[in-house]
């Protein structure tokens, strides 16, 4: 008999790769979405055939029970949340909501339908902040700058409390930055290679950007959301830090990008104070030494690997307008 999963957030970055992985493993996949007037399944279309989409929502208690009776997953991926960081000092409370409260939501629906289920619980570099100490590995304090890393600390705790309290195999893993052509525009990696890409084919003449030295440990969401499978796997639940161990600032993002289609980036970028943070995090480089450890777990494609594929993918898609994933900006 094949294994169901639910995977939450499915029609996001990871919840797509997260899909195909899992269908490649022979898995029965439930996507959970919510109701919208406007659905946006442009980086799942390919897979929908292939899974079952249902509604239900991290706010809506009764949805989750429901989901879960209906499916019996041996396997759920809590991937949904609020998931921008800037737009958490906007919506702080809607925040806390989905990050804090809805996960514990889901946790007491796992606990009542069956303890059984083991769960993934998406956690966060951002939970960090202001560091305390680099590497950041699994016994690093968290010193969170923003709501959205103040209330991933909740889910991220309400976590290990579940797991210690009541016995369930529930697991966090603490995800730094972590990128594809599936990533969102209002995310700085692909701000940056869309940016390329419209001044390249001449749709721009210019990318703002906010801080250039910001450094973040980024990786490709491909091989991140092999590490959450793997954390499933295991006979006994734990927490693992997940990242490349390599640090690059927005500078050396914007240098791979603009070098790849061939340009001066200094000729194109302009620095914008409205885009700074109020709050900005320190130097985030995660220790992934469990991961590889207990997991064997590596990452395979390289930061310019990443960001190359991101350029040529950006190019494609803004030279075919027909593409769903045009459409899905226009």
């Amino acid at each position: 008999m094949s294994k169901r999963a639910i995977i939450s957030g499915i029609t996001g970055q990871d919840g797509s790769y997260l899909a195909e992985l899992l269908l490649a493993n022979g898995y029965e996949v439930t996507g959970v979405v919510r109701r919208s007037s406007a659905p946006n399944y442009w980086r799942i279309e390919h897979l929908l055939g292939r899974i079952s989409l249902r509604p239900a929502d991290l706010l809506d208690q009764l949805s989750l029970l429901r989901l879960i009776q209906d499916v019996r997953p041996h396997e759920f991926y809590n991937l949904a949340a609020m998931s921008f960081v800037p737009a958490s000092w906007d919506q702080p409370l809607l925040t806390g909501d989905f990050n804090a409260m809805g996960v514990t939501r889901l946790l007491e629906a796992v606990r009542h339908v069956d303890p059984a289920i083991k769960l993934y619980q998406a956690s966060s570099s951002e939970m960090y902040g202001r560091v305390r100490e680099v590497p950041q590995t699994e016994m690093t304090p968290f010193y969170p700058r923003s709501p959205y890393g103040v209330s991933k600390v909740f889910g991220h705790y309400i976590t290990v409390n579940y797991r210690e309290s009541y016995g369930l195999f529930a697991v966090s893993g603490i995800l730094f930055n972590h990128e594809s052509p599936r990533r969102g525009l209002e995310f700085v990696t692909r701000k940056v290679t869309d940016g390329v890409a419209r001044i390249k084919l001449g749709l721009a003449d210019h990318l703002a950007l906010g801080n250039l030295d910001a450094k973040r440990d980024w990786g490709f969401a491909g091989d991140y959301v092999r590490a959450m499978w793997m954390m499933l796997q295991q006979p006994q639940a734990d927490d693992y830090v997940i990242a490349t161990g390599i640090s690059h600032s927005v500078s050396d993002l914007v240098e791979v990008a603009f070098g790849h289609a061939g340009l001066e980036w200094q000729k194109y970028i302009r620095t914008d104070p409205a885009l700074l943070r109020p709050a900005e995090v320190d130097h985030l480089i995660g220790d992934a030494s469990k991961a590889k450890r207990v997991l064997g777990w590596e990452p395979k494609v390289t930061f310019e690997g990443l960001i190359q594929s991101m350029v040529d993918e950006d190019l494609r898609r803004l030279s075919s307008p027909q593409s769903p994933e045009a459409a899905a900006y226009r």
